[in-house]
């Protein structure tokens, strides 16, 4: 396996621009349509909030409007991947993950088949919608089958370099894909490593793990940690399965406490991988920030991850909070 790679992200300096990673998912479709003809997307009537719907106008003959009939969407796109196709399939990940899940095992987990589940508007940041459309079980759920490899983007510039690397090798995906949009972290020559974390930050008093939208928010904590003397040292753990077992094992020896941040149920979520990881190897005082047993409401995505404790100031709240368990 490639070396852990240590990243600088984008500094304050640099003007803010916030990508939803949905969309880098639709641009991405489109590099890999023109390149590939091979490539063959599917959607569950939703192409104009998924992105697919510009592949769908380039290529009408490679794209498949399933209807709302995502069992079917799943068992069509194992059906197209044995006949030597890369399938892309997509819908809101309370539909992708959810009402296929049989689907997605007998038909695509066991068979080890190259279908590409990529899922829009998951977590808390669907916002409005709220509860309903709120996803926060779709990490557990996809772990927990064999040969799903699970990625969940932190910006648009991973998510593009995610598809790619999804696209490129063998056997079911599952991409969790954001509906708000979100600050970019990474500069454009940033290569997402499946199976690899990266280090955004270091520090040694106690290391933040977070996936998705909250790799941003952990990044802000850490410059208000820093401002209290306190060091963190941050990690992107993109790929949830398989997970970078020796970066959160080596991170934990050298931090000796971890605490980890997602807009899921930490019930077995990013933070039970990582407490999984950290158990086998290094044990050290851990906290979790997440959905505990709870789902959603509607709001802002700004004002439910302020109100379920997943902003930066929670995330400094419970670092303290951990540093004192650590002493």
């Amino acid at each position: 396996m490639p070396s852990t790679q240590t990243i600088a992200p984008l500094t304050s300096e640099t003007p803010a621009k916030n990508v939803a990673t949905r969309d880098a998912y639709g641009k991405t479709l489109l590099e890999l349509g023109s390149k590939r003809e091979d490539i063959i997307v599917l959607d569950a009537d939703l192409s104009g909030s998924t992105k697919t719907k510009a592949f769908s106008q380039k290529y009408p003959k490679r794209f498949f409007n399933q209807g709302v009939a995502e069992a079917n969407m799943m068992g069509t796109a194992a059906g197209m991947a044995t006949m030597g196709y890369t399938v892309f399939a997509s819908s809101f990940a309370m539909f992708a993950a959810g009402k296929p899940w049989e689907q997605i095992r007998q038909s695509i987990c066991i068979p080890e088949l190259s279908v590409k589940i990529c899922a829009t508007h998951a977590g808390l940041t669907v916002g409005e919608d709220g509860k309903s459309h709120q996803m926060l079980e779709d990490i557990t759920l996809m772990r927990v089958l064999p040969h799903m490899r699970v990625i969940v983007p932190a910006d648009a510039v991973e998510a593009a370099s995610a598809v790619r690397v999804a696209a490129e090798t063998d056997g079911p995906f599952y991409v969790r894909l954001s509906r708000a949009s979100t600050p970019v972290i990474f500069s454009d020559d940033y290569k997402f490593e499946l199976g690899k974390g990266a280090i955004l930050r270091e520090g040694s008093d106690l290391c933040i793990v977070a996936c998705g939208v909250c790799v941003a928010s952990a990044l802000d904590a850490a410059e208000e940690l820093a401002a209290k003397g306190i060091e963190a040292r941050i990690i992107n753990l993109a790929t949830i399965d398989p997970i970078d077992t020796d970066l959160v094992q080596e991170s934990a020896e050298k931090c000796g406490a971890i605490l980890t941040v997602e807009e899921h149920q930490i019930r077995g979520g990013l933070g039970d991988a990582v407490a999984q990881a950290v158990v086998h190897g290094k044990p050290v005082p851990m906290a979790m920030l997440g959905m505990d047993n709870a789902f959603g409401q509607s709001g802002t995505a700004e004002q439910l991850l302020s109100h379920y404790g997943l902003d930066a100031p929670a995330i400094v709240a419970r670092s303290q909070e951990l540093i004192k368990r650590k002493a």
